[in-house]
């Protein structure tokens, strides 16, 4: 591996004060007045489609992680089947999220977006009612077949339209997945019950926010699957490729590879978390509804952390002493768990899911260590499938761990150990440089 050397500049005043909200400026003119043909409502349009999109990037996960024990009654899943199931998500997004950037080249990143939405939507619509654990597998991987290209695309999308606001349009998209996220967790177990007790009908009413994306996003469609970068915010970057160095090679960079292990050592967390929280809980003592809530209470700490976090880490040279912050909290929540999974029950959930606030974070470094979109893209791409491929084997190894030891003990102190590579991986992430070196 070849070291990355290039520095990247700090935030100038510029740049800040351009930081100050959630759609960018509208561009001007020569003589000062808007732009010809330039219509004002899109940046907010272009704004709220981010938002919605990202709001579906995780129900389909944290709604199946509230019913697992239901679902896996209902479909005849052994431990280790159930176990599997949870290593999809990263499988799928590993294997179809390399796809994302050459779709988006050839038919628009909206008209990718749009499709993604449409698959998520049929998903969750058809899962449920499959009637086999086979089906309801390929109906899972429709929708996360989905949710893998937005996944890929959001952070490419924010660095194209909005490349003075990468830190601020990050947290916007990253706190609404993180809603979506706690929604689904707290919302899934109270919403089954209301609709009649059956977890087919509770897991299949997700599909309506991923009908509001739809609609949004069909407009965004019409307008042009290009749409001109310009139309988004004044700076932004160029519609059409941006040359690479000569001779680059992604996966000579150290940074690189550092943040696809940092990427996929937070999402082996995320993701036991999301599959598994619920039943240790439960199996504490806890009854489903409350530890619904819990993981909500995990979840929904990457509301307003999410939208801080790339904010701030966007202003900061090195972002290394955020790793550390959240391992530690990380650390602290997985010590609690082994100690005293339903008396401190809560505190737990805070602290874990302070520690999960290292995604919106990994998400941020994708944008700040490149300067090219092209950059961006390639980054994010390698980051994630990557990332994804590390993540799989985690939930599946938990779930093993606690069948065959027949208690938590073992799986809690495999979480704790993981922690330890993230914070290293992070670190060495956050290190001031970029993958491209232009500038």
């Amino acid at each position: 591996m070849v070291e990355d050397v290039t520095e990247t500049p700090g935030p100038t005043a510029t740049t800040q004060a351009r930081a100050t909200g959630p759609t960018a400026p509208k561009p001007e003119s020569p003589d000062g007045g808007p732009a010809a043909g330039i219509s004002p409502w899109l940046p907010r349009l272009l704004a709220a489609g981010l938002v919605l999109a990202a709001l579906n990037l995780r129900p389909a996960i944290t709604s199946l992680g509230s019913l697992l024990e239901e679902v896996r009654d209902g479909l005849h899943m052994s431990g280790g089947v159930a176990g599997a199931l949870t290593s999809v998500p990263q499988l799928c997004f590993a294997v179809f999220g390399i796809t994302a950037p050459r779709l988006a080249r050839k038919f628009g990143p909206p008209a990718v977006v749009l499709a993604g939405m449409v698959a998520i939507t049929a998903g969750l619509l058809i899962r449920p009612f499959a009637g086999s654990t086979a089906g309801f597998l390929l109906a899972s991987t429709l929708a996360l077949m989905g949710i893998a290209v937005g996944n890929v695309l959001m952070p490419v999308i924010v660095k194209r339209w909005f490349p003075d606001r990468v830190g601020p349009m990050t947290g916007l998209y990253s706190m609404a997945l993180s809603l979506g996220t706690a929604l689904a967790a707290a919302a899934t177990v109270p919403v089954t019950d209301a609709l009649g007790g059956s977890w087919r009908t509770g897991l299949a009413v997700w599909a309506a926010l991923g009908v509001l994306a739809v609609l949004v996003w069909i407009p965004l469609v019409r307008r042009g699957n290009g749409i001109a970068p310009e139309s988004a915010g004044a700076g932004a970057v160029p519609a059409g490729p941006q040359p690479l160095p000569a001779g680059f090679r992604i996966g000579r960079s150290s940074t690189a590879w550092a943040l696809a292990c940092f990427f996929g050592l937070q999402s082996t967390a995320a993701y036991i978390t999301m599959g598994w929280m619920p039943q240790i809980f439960r199996d504490a003592g806890i009854s489903a509804s409350t530890a619904g809530v819990l993981l909500a209470v995990t979840m929904v700490m990457g509301v307003p952390l999410a939208f801080v976090i790339p904010r701030v880490a966007a202003g900061m040279r090195t972002q290394g002493p955020i790793v550390l912050f959240l391992g530690i909290c990380g650390l602290a929540g997985y010590a609690g768990l082994y100690l005293a999974p339903a008396g401190g029950a809560w505190a737990w959930a805070v602290l874990l899911g302070v520690s999960n606030c290292a995604f919106p974070l990994a998400l941020t470094m994708i944008g700040l260590r490149a300067r090219t979109g092209t950059g961006v893209a390639r980054l994010s791409v390698f980051a994630q499938s990557t990332g994804y491929l590390i993540s799989i084997p985690g939930p599946l190894l938990v779930g093993v761990l606690n069948e065959h030891s027949g208690g938590w003990g073992l799986p809690i102190a495999f979480m704790a150990a993981l922690m330890v590579p993230q914070i290293v991986a992070g670190v060495l992430a956050g290190r001031d440089r970029t993958i491209d070196g232009r500038g």
